[in-house]
């Protein structure tokens, strides 16, 4: 069973940068995309993910001051977040999945407090980003 491992959350001031990383016991990119989404209270968004079939994804919100990377070597995915903003606030889930349809989902409902994730291989436990002055 593959599992992931996200590391790099915290708190930081408007402005601040932050690197998210993400680790798979087992990856293979020629099949499976990684990627990040965010849960803020109810709403779950898919942020960046990064694939072997296309350019990366980010969420417009994102485009400009996030850069998702993978070192595929280390089964490791990165998300370097620059000029933080307090909206950015949420608990980020490191998420992989098949490169092949259906394709991510850029919202997913959540219950009781848990993103309802669907058509992937598998989600981490999440990591906090608090943007904060």
């Amino acid at each position: 069973e593959v599992q992931v491992v996200e590391s790099g959350g915290g708190s930081v001031q408007p402005g601040g940068s932050l690197t998210l990383s993400c680790t798979a016991s087992d990856f293979s990119f020629d099949d499976s995309d990684m990627g990040w989404y965010r849960q803020a209270g109810d709403s779950c968004e898919l942020v960046s993910y990064i694939s072997s079939a296309s350019t990366p994804y980010y969420v417009a919100s994102a485009k400009g001051r996030f850069t998702i990377s993978l070192d595929n070597a280390k089964n490791t995915v990165y998300l370097q977040m620059n000029n933080l903003k307090p909206e950015d606030t949420a608990v980020y889930h490191c998420a992989i999945k098949s490169r092949f349809p259906p394709p991510w989902s850029e919202r997913v409902p959540s219950h009781g407090g848990n993103c309802l994730f669907r058509n992937l291989e598998v989600w981490g436990q999440g990591t906090l980003v608090t943007v904060s002055s």
